[in-house]
């Protein structure tokens, strides 16, 4: 199959599983802050893995996670109306912490920064 449709649908399912999880589930499990990140689809498009992002402490991760995977079902059905597709993709959800681990390399940067600014701060004052 070429890839370029590969990409072309799973664009279209990371964009249509963003818009259910944030208009169509009403579990109050969910984290406010979810966010999907990326998709990876098999080359037979019978598989996608949803990378999801979630805001929030540890237990709220894990139970994003899970309330998505026991609403995978309803999120298959929702991807099959709105796609047309010989087969409608099997959904697995995947937490994913690259923006997380990107916000904690930022913080990093920012602090090392501040202490480099208070060194030049205290030799300047020692002339």
């Amino acid at each position: 199959m070429s890839e370029n449709r590969v990409r072309r649908v799973s664009r279209q399912i990371k964009k249509d599983v963003s818009q259910i999880i944030a208009v169509e589930l009403k579990d109050p499990r969910l984290a406010a802050i979810t966010s999907v990140t990326g998709v990876d689809l098999s080359r037979d498009l019978r598989y996608a893995s949803v990378h999801v992002s979630v805001y929030g402490s540890d237990d709220e991760k894990e139970a994003t996670i899970q309330t998505l995977q026991r609403a995978s079902g309803f999120i298959r059905t929702e991807i099959g109306r709105r796609i047309r597709l010989r087969y409608t993709p099997e959904i697995s959800f995947h937490l994913d912490g690259s923006i997380e681990y990107g916000a904690h390399i930022d913080s990093v940067i920012k602090s090392l920064k501040n202490e480099g600014n208070s060194d030049d701060d205290r030799s300047g004052t020692d002339s």
